[in-house]
């Protein structure tokens, strides 16, 4: 709410794509607290997220695709989000087996840790090994 200092009165400002995704279903019900606590920043921020569909720019399906991903992801693994955007993309057309390449390929995110950290493991093994030995 904002407060208008001049007339004492308090106003909900407009908010018309959290509007819109709300009634589309597409709302995340985990929005609902920081749009309580700034509803401007809020719909900055999905105008922002949705800017590529909204605009056209990426089709439909494949918009799906990458919220398939983003939301499967190792990082995210938002549930909810998942299914919605794996039931959209098969009323969009999209095949099983396309959607199971998504999931394949967001599956690699896992596989970075494991790449990142098992040279890291060997040197601080190599590490701790050497001054184990320097103590002898």
């Amino acid at each position: 709410m904002h407060d208008d200092k001049y007339t004492g009165t308090s106003t909900l400002p407009a908010t018309p794509i959290s509007d819109s995704l709300r009634a589309s279903g597409y709302w995340n019900p985990e929005w609902n607290s920081f749009t309580e606590l700034d509803p401007i920043w809020t719909e900055k921020f999905l105008d922002m997220a949705m800017h590529p569909m909204t605009k056209g720019l990426i089709e439909p399906k494949v918009w799906e695709f990458i919220s398939i991903a983003v939301d499967v992801s190792c990082t995210h693994m938002y549930g909810p989000g998942t299914r919605r955007h794996i039931r959209r993309a098969l009323e969009l057309g999209a095949t099983k087996e396309e959607i199971a390449a998504v999931l394949q390929g967001v599956s690699v995110l896992g596989l970075h840790a494991n790449s990142m950290g098992a040279p890291m493991l060997l040197e601080e093994v190599a590490r701790f090994d050497a001054h184990s030995q320097s103590k002898k």
